[in-house]
């Protein structure tokens, strides 16, 4: 029966440090040398979001080296920033399915009970989006952050031909919106 628990434990553990963000490294940054190990780094991702085509965030966070990285025992530090962008001509996205805040991102920050997650926030009366990094523990987080916003009146307009002929969408900015169908007289 320990066995099993132990065993248990382990798979746990083992899974929660491999992450579950679809994300593409894109560099990195030594700050402490170690004699044995990876040194300590600062390194940087970036990522889409799943449900507002056009923008892509880029975190960048603090990674612990050493022997106790190269065993899975290390405890990465709560450092962590997040800047975002517009990577497309024109933002599209339901209204209904940004509503609520949603977990964008997450990483595991520690070989269990540690990991580092991006939610986003949408702002309907602004048409803008926050998006907030922090790290997280079972017992105590930490109050570190960092936040990065990104309005659909910070880029370029969004040409009348890309609407025509579209139904429930409104333009904003740079940005297509679908919205609710008006409801139907009875």
């Amino acid at each position: 029966m320990l066995k099993k628990l132990t065993l248990a434990a382990i798979t746990a553990a083992l899974l929660a440090a491999c992450g579950g963000s679809d994300s593409d490294k894109i560099g990195k940054a030594s700050t402490v040398f170690h004699m044995l190990g990876k040194n300590d780094r600062i390194e940087v991702e970036a990522f889409d979001d799943p449900d507002v085509q056009g923008v892509a965030c880029y975190i960048s966070y603090a990674k612990k080296g050493g022997l106790k990285e190269t065993v899975n025992l290390e405890e990465d530090a709560s450092d962590a920033s997040v800047s975002c962008v517009q990577s497309a001509n024109i933002i599209r996205y339901n209204e209904a399915a940004v509503t609520k805040p949603k977990q964008v991102f997450k990483r595991s920050a520690s070989v269990a009970f540690k990991s580092q997650q991006i939610i986003r926030y949408y702002d309907p009366k602004r048409k803008a989006f926050a998006y907030l990094v922090y790290s997280d523990k079972i017992v105590q987080g930490s109050p570190k952050n960092s936040l990065s916003a990104i309005s659909c009146f910070d880029g370029q307009r969004v040409d009348e031909k890309e609407i025509t002929g579209l139904a429930n969408k409104e333009v904003h900015g740079a940005c297509i919106v679908e919205v609710a169908a008006p409801a139907q007289p009875k």
